[in-house]
């Protein structure tokens, strides 16, 4: 390895994973009774035949219809030595198919396309694009064509250049600052077997060992009709929807059928402690538990409990370290609920003259007296705020990434109801204190 010509500081990334005890059961949003709550997002929804599950949000502001389609497969459903290829078939989605010789982006420019792309998790694999009405057969032609029509276009060398383009994002990836510290989290936070035991990027050892019969039984196992689900939101009725989806997704053979993996916390026993060396500015420290999965109703009280810790700049962390001891440049606290199981992380920037240790025994006394004492009426109410508000912002869009076509597909993949999200509110709207006592001490209390 060449020596660099000036030295460079090496700054320790501290990893402290507190990993609770015990587990919870999955828990079904059919039973949960949701207050009334002011925010609504009207829906509708059909299946074809095949299996394929349609929404439809009607919105007349614009002329402009958001496309959104969620295949329900990611990282977790990838094999042991099979890791990556969710991602790496995102990216073969946008080459050519069988009835258009190019790429997937090209008709999409003449038409006015906006907020056009695709991503991979854990749990699902999306794409979508925003078009104008009058190009919506072009759009819906295009993804039932890709879902239907892909297999006899995808050669060798197609497969060649999409690795080497996954590979180059996984080198650009890890070499950010603290772009290592999610793979050496992912490996002390589940077993090897576990769905969410690799990252969804995957091992330069798996993509290489990719074939090409490989990618193809990928996708003749999950990119069946009935694997999906498809969101049209905005200048569109369900009359419309229905004749459409027909048109350009009814002749589309279903897969195979899947069964659906259970919730998987991954809830350890013992709370383990590591602290990695890489050439950043400055400390990060991180601290994760496994907590409940996208469905459990202890998700929005861990989400309530995550703002008034390090929520914003008004959160306990915040006003101890940020503004008081004036010891990190940046702290939060957040919970990510995936399909499987969740995660609940606090994360701190430290400053460069200031010892790390300081800042970790500050936040366990925060963290400590929030779960002791919960919090005030006050702090849980401007939580509930927060929330709102950022479930409403979210919303305000038609499309793209986030917007009410995304959020749609999301609740449906996630729970099989696309208006789970009314009961998400009613849980946040009826919190008390004391639930935000009870719930995080049982997930959070190891560590």
């Amino acid at each position: 390895m060449t020596q660099p010509s000036r030295p460079n500081r090496a700054r320790y990334l501290v990893l402290a994973l507190a990993l609770a005890l015990g587990s919870a059961a999955p828990a079904s949003f059919a039973k949960t009774a949701a207050a009334r709550v002011a925010v609504d997002i009207a829906y509708q929804q059909f299946t074809l035949p095949n299996g394929l599950r349609v929404t439809v949000h009607t919105d007349r502001k614009a002329p402009i219809v958001a496309v959104n389609l969620w295949y329900h497969v990611g990282s977790k459903d990838e094999p042991m030595g099979k890791s990556g290829f969710a991602h790496l078939f995102e990216h073969l989605m946008f080459q050519r198919s069988e009835n258009h010789d190019g790429e997937f982006f090209a008709p999409f420019k003449q038409v006015g396309v906006t907020d056009q792309n695709g991503t991979t998790s854990t749990d699902r694999t999306n794409y979508f694009e925003n078009v104008p009405t009058t190009a919506l057969d072009t759009a819906l032609f295009m993804e039932s064509d890709r879902m239907g029509h892909l297999l006899g276009a995808i050669d060798q060398a197609v497969l060649d250049e999409q690795r080497g383009v996954v590979q180059n994002e996984k080198r650009q990836g890890e070499n950010q600052p603290y772009g290592r510290s999610y793979n050496a989290l992912v490996a002390k936070m589940y077993p090897k077997t576990h769905p969410y035991g690799h990252t969804v990027i995957g091992s330069m050892n798996d993509l290489n060992a990719a074939s090409l019969e490989d990618v193809k039984s990928w996708f003749r196992s999950w990119y069946g009709p009935n694997n999906a689900v498809l969101v049209l939101a905005g200048d569109i009725d369900l009359a419309t929807a229905k004749a459409k989806a027909a048109q350009y997704f009814g002749d589309i053979p279903a897969s195979a059928s899947l069964k659906a993996k259970p919730p998987m916390i991954a809830a350890r026993k013992a709370t383990t402690r590591d602290a990695m060396t890489d050439r950043v500015a400055q400390v990060r420290i991180i601290r994760t538990w496994n907590v409940p999965q996208y469905s459990s109703p202890d998700v929005q009280k861990l989400q309530l409990f995550a703002q008034v810790l390090g929520g914003s700049r008004a959160s306990r962390l915040d006003k101890r370290l940020a503004f008081g001891d004036k010891s990190v440049d940046s702290v939060s606290a957040s919970m990510d609920a995936s399909e499987l199981g969740g995660t609940f992380d606090i994360v701190a920037n430290v400053k460069n003259d200031v010892d790390p240790a300081v800042v970790e025994k500050a936040i366990d006394e925060e963290l400590t007296r929030l779960l002791k004492d919960g919090p005030t009426a006050a702090e849980l109410e401007q939580a509930r705020t927060v929330f709102k508000a950022d479930f409403v912002r979210g919303i305000e869009r038609i499309g793209g990434f986030g917007g009410k076509a995304g959020a749609l597909a999301e609740w449906t993949v996630y729970t099989g109801n696309p208006g789970c999200f009314r009961v998400q509110l009613a849980r946040i709207a009826s919190a008390t204190p004391a639930h935000e006592n009870k719930t995080p001490n049982h997930w959070l209390r190891v560590g």
